[in-house]
Parts: C-alpha cells; sequence; structure tokens
C-alpha cells in the first residue's frame, strides 16, 4: 500500500508539477513519467486531479440521494430493458429470473469495487483509476472498450427505431397500399431520417446537460410500456400459439442471456460522474443510493421479464416489440413512446463516445474547435446508422455488447484494478470476491461471444421485420420482409 497515491501526494500532479519534463512518478506500484500524465486533457486524470488541487470547492451542483437516485436508474434502464424477455427465452423461464437477480447483484457488488478502486488510486473516474492501476496500457485498452460500449449502443438504438417506426407506418397505412409501397416502409431509409432530422441534430450539443430534463420523462415511458405489455398480456396472449419447453427451468443459452442482462444493467462508464453529484457522497449514503437503484431496476427486469416472456414464451424476440403485430394500435402507440425515449437517449451515448476520441486522439487542453466537435460527431453518428442498417436483430447487437464491452467494463477491470491496487497477496481473503467477480465476466465474455458468433450466423431469435405467424392468422395483414412489404388483405385493427 506504500506506493498508492495518497492524498498528499495529490500535489505531485499540480498544474507546477506537470511542468516538470519526464519527472518519474510511482503511482500504485506503477513507475509513470509526468509527461505521461500531460498527453490527457482536462476532463481525464489532470482535469479532475487539478479541481482536487486548485479548488475545495468547485462550484457544480449537488444532489441529494433521491435524486441521486433517480439519476442514477435513468442511466441503468434502457434499451437493453426491452431485451429482457429473450434473455428468459435463452437461459429457461426458471433460471432466468435467477439470473436477473443474480446479474443485479454481482452488478452492485462491481459498483463498489469500482469506486473503491477510485478511493485507493486517489482518482476521481473510470479512465484515471485504470491508469493509475496499470498504465498506459490499461488506459488504452480501457479508452476502446469505453468507444465500444456506447457506440454499440448507440446502433442497438437506431435498429429499434427502424423496426418500430416502420411497423407505425404500416398502421398509418391502414387497409390501403399507399404508405406500404412508399419509401417510409424501408427501414434503412427510416435510420438515416431519423438521424438526420433527430439524433444528429441532439447529438451536436457540447452541453449534454441540455438534455438532462428528458430524464423523467424516458422513465415514465418505461413504465407506460410495462402497462402496455400487461395489459397485452391479459387480452392477446391467449391467441398465441404454445411452444414446446416454453416452461423448462434452465437452458443452454445461459451465458448469451448473461450478456444481454450485463448490457442491461451497464452503467458502470457514468458511475463516477453520478457519484460526484452526490451532496457528501459518504460511503453509507452511495451505498443506498447503489442498493436502491439497482433494486429497482432489478425490480423493473424482473417484471417486464416476465409479462414479456409469458405473452410468447418460445416466440419472444430479441426486441419485444417484434413481437406484437402491425395493427395493434395500444402497441403502436407505446412503440411510438419508445421509439421517442431512444431518439432522446441516443446523444447522451454519443456524447460519451466523442469524450473518449477526444481524449485518446486529441490530448489537449483548449476547448474542441467548432470544426472538429462538428466532424467526430458527423463520423460517429453517421457510422453508428451504416451498422444498424446491416442487421435488424437487436437481440444478437445486444449479445455482442453484453460479451465484448459490459462484461470487461463492469465486472473484470473493476476487479484486476481493486486487486492491483490493494497489493495484498493475489489469494488473500480481501481478493476473493473481485476474484470471482472477474473470473464470471471472463467466462461470460469468452463463452458468449463465441455462443453469439453461432447465433448470428444461423441468425437464431431473429425475425428480420416479418409479421409473426399467430398475426398473419389473425388479422390476415401485409408482411414486412428483407426491407419490403408484401401485402395481403388487412382486417380491421387491433384495439
Amino acid at each position: 500500500m506504500a506506493d498508492v497515491l495518497k492524498p498528499e501526494s495529490v500535489a505531485l500532479l499540480s498544474p507546477d508539477a506537470c511542468d516538470t519534463e519526464d519527472e518519474d512518478l510511482h503511482i500504485g506500484g506503477v513507475e509513470m513519467t509526468t509527461s505521461d500524465f500531460s498527453q490527457f486533457s482536462d476532463t481525464s486524470s489532470i482535469g479532475d486531479t487539478r479541481q482536487l488541487v486548485e479548488e475545495k470547492d468547485d462550484g457544480r451542483p449537488r444532489s441529494g440521494m433521491y435524486v441521486t437516485s433517480f439519476n442514477f436508474i435513468n442511466s441503468i434502464i434502457g434499451s437493453g430493458v426491452i431485451g429482457v424477455p429473450f434473455a428468459l427465452r435463452q437461459a429457461g423461464f426458471g433460471l432466468g429470473i435467477l439470473l436477473i437477480i443474480g446479474v443485479a447483484l454481482i452488478t452492485d457488488y462491481s459498483i463498489f469495487l469500482l469506486i473503491e478502486g477510485g478511493r485507493l488510486s486517489n482518482t476521481h473516474s473510470y479512465q484515471d483509476m485504470v491508469l493509475v492501476a496499470f498504465g498506459r496500457p490499461g488506459f488504452y485498452i480501457l479508452t476502446v472498450l469505453q468507444f465500444l460500449y456506447p457506440f454499440i449502443a448507440m446502433v442497438s438504438y437506431n435498429v429499434i427505431i427502424g423496426d418500430t417506426i416502420t411497423k407505425i407506418a404500416l398502421w398509418f397505412s391502414g387497409e390501403g397500399d399507399s404508405m406500404v409501397h412508399s419509401i417510409l416502409g424501408n427501414r434503412q431509409f427510416i435510420i438515416f431520417l431519423s438521424t438526420l432530422l433527430v439524433t444528429l441534430p441532439l447529438s451536436l450539443y457540447r452541453n449534454i446537460s441540455r438534455l438532462g430534463k428528458w430524464a423523467l420523462l424516458s422513465i415514465l415511458l418505461i413504465f407506460f410500456i410495462l402497462v402496455g405489455i400487461t395489459v397485452r398480456l391479459a387480452t392477446f396472449a391467449k391467441d398465441i400459439p404454445a411452444t414446446p419447453n416454453a416452461w423448462q427451468f434452465g437452458n443452454y443459452n445461459v451465458t448469451q442471456a448473461i450478456a444481454i442482462l450485463a448490457f442491461a444493467y451497464m452503467c458502470h462508464h457514468n458511475t463516477f460522474l453520478i457519484y460526484q453529484s452526490l451532496d457528501n457522497p459518504t460511503p453509507k449514503r452511495w451505498h443506498i443510493v447503489t442498493h436502491g437503484s439497482i433494486m429497482f431496476a432489478a425490480i423493473m427486469c424482473v417484471i417486464l421479464g416476465v409479462v414479456g416472456y409469458v405473452s410468447f414464451t418460445g416466440l419472444t424476440q430479441g426486441d419485444l416489440m417484434e413481437n406484437y403485430c402491425h395493427n395493434d394500435t395500444l402497441m403502436n402507440i407505446v412503440r411510438l413512446a419508445f421509439s421517442i425515449t431512444i431518439m432522446l437517449t441516443y446523444p447522451v451515448e454519443c456524447f460519451v463516445t466523442r469524450e473518449v476520441i477526444e481524449n485518446a486522439v486529441f490530448p489537449s487542453n483548449p476547448p474542441t474547435p467548432f470544426w472538429r466537435h462538428m466532424t467526430v460527431t458527423l463520423i460517429i453518428v453517421f457510422l453508428t446508422a451504416a451498422v444498424s442498417m446491416s442487421t435488424d436483430c437487436l437481440g444478437i447487437v445486444l449479445e455482442f455488447n453484453g460479451v465484448l464491452a459490459a462484461a470487461p467494463l463492469a465486472y473484470i477491470i473493476p476487479s484486476l484494478c481493486v486487486m492491483r491496487l490493494r497489493q495484498e497477496a493475489l489469494f488473500s481473503r480481501g481478493n476473493i470476491g473481485p476474484i470471482l467477480t472477474a473470473t464470471f465476466g471472463i467466462l461470460v465474455a469468452i463463452v458468449g461471444s463465441i455462443l453469439a458468433i453461432i447465433n448470428a450466423a444461423s441468425g437464431e431469435g431473429c425475425s428480420h421485420g416479418r409479421e409473426m405467424p399467430y398475426c398473419l392468422a389473425k388479422n390476415n395483414q401485409s408482411v414486412f420482409m428483407n426491407g419490403s412489404f408484401s401485402t395481403t388483405t388487412m382486417t380491421s385493427p387491433i384495439v
């Protein structure tokens, strides 16, 4: 513990100290020079440490536990929650419910490890903690992962928008064919249009706080979605054909289910930010915020997962909205509400991705020039749009993001950092929890990646925009397939 950065040694990173050329620093047992720190922008380690040295009170607004918990819940609940019913299909109904609770508990513990790592290293961001623990190589590995996670999340948002708006377009067409055969029935065009008119303009904001007023609306819309699928469970589930082994306790796709749930619970990339926003962030107050937020998110996941899976059992899709008929009035309203929520959530992830690029590629203290800000934003936004146009399978997107990014960010890296910073014997009693958490994350990442690739190649779990067979049998309506519609006769809408 002698080499770990202590409070009094923070002065080494003050602006004056950073002017010394290549002075050797020993932090957390890692030898670095001041030039290693000078390359990072004020949004990274240098910025946070300078704020500690120069200002005891930085003037930033602080929030009580209720508001902080609300912000934390809002950061957890996102597009991943719509894939929870599919996770129950992959893991089996009984085991799936246990996994929702189990992954929530592991996530709660990993958040504790993350903040513990920040305390041990005297840092106040994820990147800083890894920099202290593993030096520049660790910093760059984390940078790649921090880029991948929000990037893939944005791809999933576009997939949802493309899937849902095309069905709303069919709904608006009624019994006529005008909308069915129009360009609005093409999901690629819908993704392009929503990008150009909504997500790109919002992503060009420099200050993401301008979108903060929509946080409450996002959670309220999740409640509305839950009410909608519950109503349909009572009125529509009886028309869904039974599937074999629908109620078996466990299934072999457990790791894929865990990957989806890891994506659903993922909040580690902004945990430090929320922690610093808490007024008087004592361990006791932070634990209350963490436990309460994770518990609320777990309850929402269990309810939505069970209601969604019970409605469709073995026919449950990676995007639950894909299971509902195109002419279902209530669910089309739910689809529209969810699409709006996703469009307004997209810029938050774009903001994170852009900052990661700025810190890694353009490490400078002056404000980002407008031309570079716009160029980086355009590249990110249109690249995610292009990737999302190539797939309409949300389940696969969620699985890959869970195994490639969420598992390392949430379970592996925090555990390794804490063990490195504690500098205790590897198999000491204090390292048992971190070792188990890291092992869990490694197994999920390796096995989940293999199974996700196999299922992606076989197309398992994707409807590819087709109307579900039970809807065709009931309504005899148009079919959306392979990017276009083939039309039959459509009867009155479901209300």
